[in-house]
This record gives C-alpha cells, sequence and structure tokens, in this order.
C-alpha cells in the first residue's frame, strides 16, 4: 500500500520560504514519478513540479521556476519541495503525487498541507 505523507506547511510572510516534505513508503520508488501539486481556494488542482526518483530529472511550473526546487533524499524515501521568494499568490494546499513512470496518470496523492503566504 503506497502512503504519501507531507509535512512542512505553515504561515510565512511574502519573501521567505518554506520547505514542504513528502515522506514515501509501501513499496520501491526507483523507476516512479514523484510530484508536487497545489490548490488555492475556488482554483483547481495545478501542477507545480515533478522528480524522476531514478534520473533525478525535473520539471517545473512557469509560475514557480527559480523560486521552487524539487528534491529528493533516496535513503529516506523522501521528495522535498524548497520554496523561496513565496507570493501570496502560492497560497493553496500542496499535494505531494506519485506515479508509476513518467507516462502514467498520477494515481497516488497525500492528504496535503497548507501554505498560506500573508502580504
Amino acid at each position: 500500500q503506497v502512503r504519501l505523507v507531507e509535512s512542512g506547511g505553515g504561515l510565512v510572510q511574502a519573501g521567505g520560504s518554506l520547505r514542504l516534505s513528502c515522506a514515501a513508503s509501501g513499496r520501491s520508488f526507483s523507476n516512479y514519478a514523484m510530484g508536487w501539486f497545489r490548490q488555492a481556494p475556488g482554483k483547481e488542482r495545478e501542477f507545480v513540479a515533478t522528480i524522476m526518483w531514478g534520473s533525478g530529472y525535473t520539471n517545473y511550473a512557469d509560475s514557480v521556476k527559480g523560486r521552487f526546487t524539487i528534491s529528493r533524499a533516496n535513503a529516506e524515501n523522501t521528495v522535498y519541495l524548497q520554496m523561496n521568494s513565496l507570493k501570496p499568490e502560492d497560497t493553496a494546499v500542496y499535494y505531494c503525487a506519485a506515479k508509476i513512470d513518467f507516462f502514467a496518470t498520477y494515481n497516488y496523492w497525500g492528504q496535503g498541507t497548507q501554505v498560506t503566504v500573508s502580504s
């Protein structure tokens, strides 16, 4: 049973930083793609960043390029999202997700962690 548990959300002022963590368990993730998504009130869930667990390949939404960094710690089975230069429009519930390979659909999701950026 795949389990994804996010942590690290909170309240921060604009311009500040937060680091989100996603602890993954339940199987080997060596071929998986891991992603971060977010959903703001009244809006659809949107893609933020992805990383291939094996190769380390990364991709970002244009809105976060240069500010957010996704990474993984293989020994800890944990994926991180370092968020710098936060803006009020980054306020959302952030979700960790996993899929079996690059071309698959994300089918494992965490419960989400709230990030609130005050102006």
